[in-house]
């Protein structure tokens, strides 16, 4: 294709990819443990980390991967209280978006990286950008291959799990934090404000499809897949922005789950 002969393109292509497979895996395990409101609030958390990144002069992405980590200890130590705690995590998700509004007007020669961060901007990923995002990913999805057993059995029967003597405090934590870290990498695609797309849109969709943990993860993925790559190829035929085809193709893909899953009945 004509397209692969720019590099900004093939930086594209191979940052979805790695985003896909992040979000499609992490996403999985989100939707069983029902934290996706979670994961929302530690996408707009995040802005609040660049934006005062932006104000001290360090990096956007480090910025949002402290705070987003820092926010995912204190969520993590909830533990299963965490998801009964809705109001509780929704006002810290307020205070984060005016503390990330404060920042902007104290440092107003970022405004224009903000728009970035809130919208993602894919054409964008440099080849550092693109390093960095595979090391994280690479650590992220070490991490939940350690915890993977442990994890979807809390989430599946965390009475039962206890009992059994596995801390559902620490595999909180520790998931949490793999999800600041995925949260922080799916916004490099979409933006803080779209970051619920690609982590709970995939994984829903597979659910409905299928009946298994290992045929759910390899559907969320291969959904995930499809959704940043047409995203990437309708961008460039329409001249819309991607975070745009990628939230209406993850809403047809559920849509086209629920469908499916009702004429198989």
């Amino acid at each position: 294709m004509v397209l692969l002969h720019y590099e900004f393109v093939r930086h594209a292509l191979y940052a979805g990819t790695i985003v896909a497979l992040l979000a499609g895996i992490i996403g999985y395990f989100v939707v069983l443990r029902r934290a996706g409101f979670a994961g929302h609030a530690l996408g707009h958390i995040s802005f609040a980390g660049a934006a005062g990144a932006g104000l001290i002069g360090l990096q956007p992405f480090l910025g949002q991967l402290l705070l987003t980590v820092l926010s995912a200890l204190g969520m993590g130590l909830l533990g299963e209280r965490m998801y009964k705690s809705d109001l509780a995590i929704g006002i810290v998700l307020a205070f984060a978006l005016g503390c990330g509004v404060l920042f902007l007007h104290l440092y107003t020669a970022y405004a224009a990286t903000a728009m970035t961060v809130l919208f993602g901007n894919l054409l964008a990923v440099s080849s550092e950008t693109l390093c960095s995002m595979l090391l994280y990913s690479l650590l992220a999805l070490l991490a939940l291959a350690f915890i993977a057993r442990p994890l979807l059995f809390c989430s599946l029967e965390p009475e039962l799990a206890q009992a059994k003597g596995i801390s559902l405090r620490f595999i909180s934590t520790v998931f949490m934090i793999i999800l600041a870290i995925s949260v922080t990498e799916v916004s490099q695609v979409v933006g803080v404000l779209l970051v619920f797309t690609l982590l709970v849109a995939p994984a829903a969709a597979a659910l409905n499809c299928t009946r298994t943990v290992y045929s759910g993860l390899i559907v969320t993925v291969l959904f995930a897949f499809t959704i940043v790559w047409f995203g990437i190829f309708l961008a460039f035929i329409t001249d819309w922005p991607i975070p745009f085809w990628i939230s209406c193709l993850s809403l047809l893909s559920y849509l086209g789950s629920l469908l499916g899953k009702r004429l198989m009945q």
